[in-house]
């Protein structure tokens, strides 16, 4: 057995470091959802849409999945609480936290953000009871990451005071949309607003699609997405309006109204910027797509390490009984390192969610520049820990051989389900191009855009030098990277000030060299502009990755500064290490070229984080249990077979039988 069997690590400390602020929000789902909430394989996509809508009514007002509306239409005013409820959520179904994200994140959510009181009064109490299913409806057959060219069109006509909403092509129909296909009455619907005959950009309007009886509205066609590879239970579809009319009073008018002459007015004069600040008050959606990636990640881990600590292949020749999985270094270069990337992951989400609660959780005015960080910092967490996830569960499926990918075993559905995450609420690699561009201009322009920034007048305008902005741990961050010496040599390779300093000289680098190559192309290509961007995008996506991976590592040191406990806060400190080095030997080779590291230094760091998964395989099972999933939230059959297998290797032991247990 392991050494957590000891003792020597208080479960009990490392869950409560792992919780966080809204341990209780946690608890309330381990508390209340129950073996009926869980995946059924095999299941159809009918029999998977039927269920998950039945329960959706069904979850307990006590999980708070709705607790970021304020408390007078049924909320608790808790950005942060919802944002984990979510992800707790996904822990159990990634279809039911879907559809859920669906109802209350995204359309409640647009209604909450984007309307006026009038708006709350009418509707907003039916939609946290959900009494009114809704959809969002802003991606295009022919437009997803750039919504600002949206082809949906909403015309006023003063004569009878309401807007014809209309799509005037294929490309222009709405799509993928959640709760279209079968549950959704009410659609928030993003279209180009025109008014006496000038445009104003995208604007929302809340729009009744189907009656009672669930049949569409006269004008409205509604279409099913059709078969797709995970998330059968969320009934994704396509909507089309053919001159459909809505009331001037349904338009969501915070940040834009229209008289009832037609005369347009805002508080935020310019189209770009206003539509910008209209999606970042939209931004709880990509972070809980972030969180419930990293969710889906702690499960397949939890399930591919205990799979690892009782599966047996292959003997030694001093050896009675075949070796475990875990045992194997190649198994621990698999697992570990991927463990300690999502620990990092993790560490940087929790921050990520308290400061949304902070920025959006008040009643006062949201800080424009923090708003434009935190829209950044969503943006490019949700990419790392999307893709991670891919990769950490397609390697967990292989982790556990056959039976991994049988769909009892809970892999399979877990990579089918989070693949979409890689793509949805914001395309991954265009979310790294946002986070590089609020990186190159310290977020002084509208962030969430990239027309125009290949332009020569842009270039030379809005980039400037790097200038390193922390979140966590400022003080003490600062501090361990000024106390390292000017040789590296001289320096261990596990000094946290070295790891830093390490993280933060590859980003600032790669920043600047950027820098460096968009004023070339400024001078050189002035009457190419597109490809003064597009010669170096392959540069600025680099320059995003280290900018992700210098946050996550920085998150990680300050939830280890805040750990009380002295064994829990050396066990992180190693996974700390141990997540730097895996970011660093990955990038040997930019390390190697740019002379950060000796040939002799690299090959050290490899000897160093082959000694580190020695040191933590005894702790595997202790790193994957202090996630607290509960066992029938991992539903996979081959932990259900553990105690008997531990039962019936421990009797062959006692019986002294030289062979293995099979496995």
């Amino acid at each position: 057995m392991p050494d957590h069997a000891s003792g020597r690590i208080d479960l009990a400390r490392l869950q409560e470091v792992l919780d966080g602020p809204w341990a209780e929000v946690r608890n309330a789902h381990r508390k209340h959802l129950d073996a009926r909430f869980l995946p059924v394989y095999g299941e159809t996509g009918d029999q998977a849409r039927e269920r998950i809508t039945r329960l959706l009514s069904e979850l307990p007002v006590e999980l708070g999945i709705a607790s970021a509306f304020p408390t007078e239409y049924g909320g608790r005013s808790d950005v942060g609480g919802s944002i984990v409820a979510t992800e707790m959520l996904a822990q159990v179904d990634l279809s039911l936290m879907v559809k859920a994200g669906v109802q209350w994140g995204l359309f409640g959510g647009a209604v909450a953000a984007l309307g006026t009181r009038r708006h709350h009064d009418a509707y907003l109490r039916d939609i946290v009871s959900g009494r009114i299913f809704g959809c969002f409806a802003m991606t295009e057959t022919g437009h997803g990451s750039d919504v600002q060219q949206l082809r949906t069109t909403c015309t006023y006509d003063p004569r009878t005071q309401t807007f014809d909403l209309h799509t005037p092509h294929e490309a222009a129909r709405k799509d993928y949309i959640g709760n279209a296909a079968r549950d959704g009455r009410m659609a928030v619907v993003f279209a180009q607003l025109l008014a006496n005959g000038r445009r104003h950009g995208v604007h929302a309007w809340l729009v009744p699609i189907r009656d009672a009886q669930g049949k569409p509205l006269p004008g409205v066609t509604i279409g099913d997405a059709g078969a797709k590879a995970g998330l059968l239970g969320v009934d994704n579809g396509r909507l089309s309006f053919d001159h459909v009319q809505v009331p001037r009073d349904m338009l969501l008018d915070r940040y834009g109204r229209v008289a009832e002459d037609g005369t347009y007015s805002s508080p935020i004069e310019n189209d770009s910027r206003r539509f910008f600040t209209m999606l970042g008050t939209l931004v709880r959606g990509r972070v809980s797509v972030g969180g419930a990636a990293s969710a889906a990640t702690r499960s397949a881990l939890t399930i591919a390490v205990r799979y690892g600590d009782i599966r047996r292949q292959f003997g030694t020749p001093d050896a009675e009984r075949e070796v475990l999985l875990n045992d194997y270094l190649a198994h621990q270069r698999k697992l570990l390192p991927a463990l300690a990337t999502t620990y990092a992951l993790h560490f940087a989400q929790a921050e990520l969610v308290a400061a949304l609660d902070e920025v959006q959780g008040g009643d006062g005015p949201v800080d424009e520049h923090r708003q434009r960080e935190l829209e950044s910092r969503a943006a490019g967490l949700k990419a790392a820990q999307t893709w991670h996830a891919t990769r950490t569960i397609q390697m967990c499926r292989e982790a556990c051989g056959g039976a991994g990918y049988l769909s009892e075993n809970r892999l399979p559905s877990l990579k089918a389900d989070t693949d979409v995450f890689t793509t949805f609420e914001g395309d991954n690699t265009v979310l790294l191009q946002l986070v590089a561009k609020g990186l190159l201009t310290g977020h002084r322009d509208e962030f969430g855009s990239l027309d125009g920034w290949g332009r020569a007048s842009f270039v030379a305008e809005q980039v400037r030098e790097m200038v390193l902005e922390r979140t966590a741990a400022r003080s003490l961050i600062e501090r361990l990277v000024s106390a390292v010496p000017g040789r590296d040599e001289e320096v261990a390779v596990t000094d946290r000030g070295w790891q830093l300093k390490a993280f933060e000289d590859r980003e600032r680098h790669l920043l600047d060299g950027a820098v460096r190559r968009l004023r070339n192309g400024a001078a050189t290509k002035k009457d190419r502009p597109f490809d003064i961007f597009n010669d170096v995008q392959d540069h600025v996506l680099a320059v995003a990755a280290a900018h992700v991976d210098r946050v996550a590592l920085e998150a990680f040191v300050a939830g280890i500064e805040d750990t009380a406990d002295p064994a829990v806060r050396a066990l992180l400190s190693r996974v700390c290490d141990l997540y730097a080095l895996s970011v660093i030997e990955a990038h040997k080779g930019w390390f190697l070229e740019h002379g950060r590291l000796t040939p002799a230094r690299s090959k050290a760091i490899t000897g160093v984080v082959n000694g580190l998964l020695k040191e933590l395989r005894p702790h595997m099972r202790t790193l994957v249990d202090g996630f607290a999933i509960p066992d029938a939230w991992l539903h996979a059959a081959i932990l259900r077979e553990e105690p008997r297998r531990q039962e019936s290797m421990a009797a062959h032991d006692a019986a002294g039988d030289p062979q293995a247990v099979p496995a």
